[in-house]
């Protein structure tokens, strides 16, 4: 009875049609994608190599176990920002297998600018470390760091969660036990410096990794002192003389192995709960996604469509469903593990928000995962909804989400306006992980809607009266403004987001965050179920 019996028709011409617009949002993409994987441009990787340097994400390949996969973070994080000259924002994250162990990994890209930390840098190297701290992971600093960016140090250096709170989460993990381990294969000046001396253990690359507080040009300066970068802080000096590094290497080759050794010594267990069962793949073509998802926000379809084509064997226990029909919730399984699914299929009226708030409650008893499908233009509004107590009842679901015990995680797979991303899990809820796909936008509100408020309290405003090419430029200006700025790829470059996600790729990743929310220990003396 729970099986989702799909009613897509794969030969219809406005499949074809969604396919196609889907397809070249799919190319735009990979195309970003491929360009960020370039690092600084062929020239720098060159030079890179000519110094028997790897790339920052060939050291990642040799540092996982083989074929295992890798769930690497906001890639396109700073994209159109500093001119596109700070791709991935000079620095790789992700998760990976090494030595069987789930790792964050944290590598700064030298041929980004030196591998210096811009803000978009800084906010990437926290919200790895965020993850890593939730989910008790092992960090792994490849550290290749020019320090800050000095001209944009007011960006970088001074506040709470600039430079510096890096530091502070890495001395807050390692006190709570979760290893900090660096290897150095290049120069950690000023601030970078602490990365490898605040880690549980270190290595150094012989010949190329140096560790200073101040470099040779700041020890000149400060001290009116000559010396070389070799002798002020090199390998061989931190191994054998001031002890800051732990073992030398040869190569970054045997650093990277070295590393794998530690992690395989580390004697951490991390079992799985809940009720997890063999993965089964679902009945429908996980490709068919691209020709159900329309190409305009406003057009509808069911999100059981997509849910079909991603869990387990496509069975689905809905909760309620014939209430609320604008939220569909229920209980899957999705690559073998349980997960209670909240989707949008329409604007969020009281009884959908009453109906999520009930569901919440209901994983929370059952110490059941959530995952928030988002596409949601917000709560309904209009004099009838706020009679019928839709503030009361929409902040019901936001106080029940925002207040779970369970692991949350958010995919936007469509629209993200409004209060709506507050009671689906927004970024500003701190789900665990927040992908998006490519036909996603994010905003207060869509353009159209933006465009006709402005322009209205233009028109109402006791200033003297507008004319008309006033309001033509409101509006030009607004939906300007609001089509830029609700663009996935803006989003995704100021790190609102883990990711633009392929839909194909959904499983993959969700499957893999939903395993790291298993190993965890179910939650004790959850309270009962109310129906609010």
């Amino acid at each position: 009875m729970s099986i989702i019996k799909s009613r897509v028709d794969a030969r219809t011409d406005a499949f074809a049609r969604n396919a196609q617009h889907n397809e070249a949002l799919l190319a735009k993409l990979r195309s970003r994608h491929t360009t960020v994987l370039q690092g600084g441009g062929p020239k720098l990787v060159e030079r890179h190599h000519a110094r028997n340097k790897m790339l920052a994400r060939e050291r990642i390949d040799l540092l996982l176990d083989p074929q295992s996969s890798f769930l690497e973070l906001s890639p396109l994080a700073a994209w159109g920002m500093y001119g596109n000259a700070v791709p991935s924002a000079g620095i790789v994250t992700g998760i990976g297998l090494i030595a069987g162990t789930p790792c964050m990994v944290i590598a700064n890209d030298a041929t980004v600018k030196g591998g210096s930390f811009f803000a978009e840098t800084v906010k990437k190297h926290v919200r790895a470390q965020d993850i890593a701290e939730q989910h008790k992971l092992p960090v792994i600093y490849l550290v290749d760091c020019g320090g800050a960016y000095l001209p944009e140090q007011d960006k970088v250096f001074p506040d709470k969660d600039h430079f510096g709170n890096t530091f502070y989460r890495q001395c807050q993990m390692s006190a709570a036990g979760i290893p900090q381990i660096a290897a150095v294969f290049g120069g950690c000046t000023a601030g970078g410096a602490y990365i490898p001396a605040l880690s549980d253990e270190t290595v150094m690359v012989r010949g190329q990794a140096r560790i200073h507080l101040g470099g040779p040009q700041i020890v000149k300066a400060a001290i009116n002192e000559i010396v070389d970068g070799e002798t002020l802080g090199g390998a061989e000096m931190h191994v054998r003389t001031s002890g800051v590094a732990d073992y030398l290497a040869e190569n970054e080759a045997q650093a990277l192995a070295r590393v794998r050794d530690i992690v395989s010594k580390l004697n951490r267990d991390r079992p799985m709960h809940g009720a997890i069962k063999a993965p089964q793949a679902p009945r429908y073509d996980i490709n068919e996604l691209s020709g159900i998802l329309p190409p305009n926000l406003k057009e509808p379809y069911d999100v059981r469509e997509v849910i079909a084509r991603m869990v387990d064997d496509s069975d689905f226990q809905e909760f309620k469903p014939e209430f609320g029909a604008t939220l569909v919730c229920g209980t899957a399984h999705w690559c073998g593990y349980p997960v209670g699914i909240l989707a949008n299929n329409g604007v969020l009226f009281s009884d959908a928000a009453v109906k999520g708030a009930h569901f919440i409650e209901l994983c929370n008893q059952r110490n059941i995962p959530l995952l928030f499908l988002q596409n949601i233009t917000g709560f309904m509004v209009g004099t009838e909804a706020e009679r019928g107590g839709i503030a009361r009842h929409s902040a019901k679901l936001v106080y029940a989400m925002a207040t779970a015990r369970v692991p949350r995680l958010t995919v936007i797979i469509g629209g993200s306006f409004g209060a709506g991303n507050y009671g689906m899990c927004g970024r500003g809820f701190d789900p665990r992980f927040l992908f998006a796909w490519p036909n996603s936008q994010i905003a207060t509100m869509s353009a159209d809607i933006a465009t006709t408020v402005l322009t209205d309290l233009r028109r109402s405003s006791l200033k003297s009266p507008a004319s008309d090419e006033e309001i033509a430029e409101i509006e030009r200006a607004t939906r300007e403004q609001f089509t830029e700025q609700s663009d996935p790829f803006y989003a995704t470059a100021r790190l609102w987001d883990d990711g633009i996600i392929e839909p194909t790729e959904t499983r993959e990743v969700i499957g893999m965050c939903l395993a790291l929310a298993a190993a965890e220990a179910p939650t004790l003396g959850a309270s009962p179920v109310y129906r609010m």
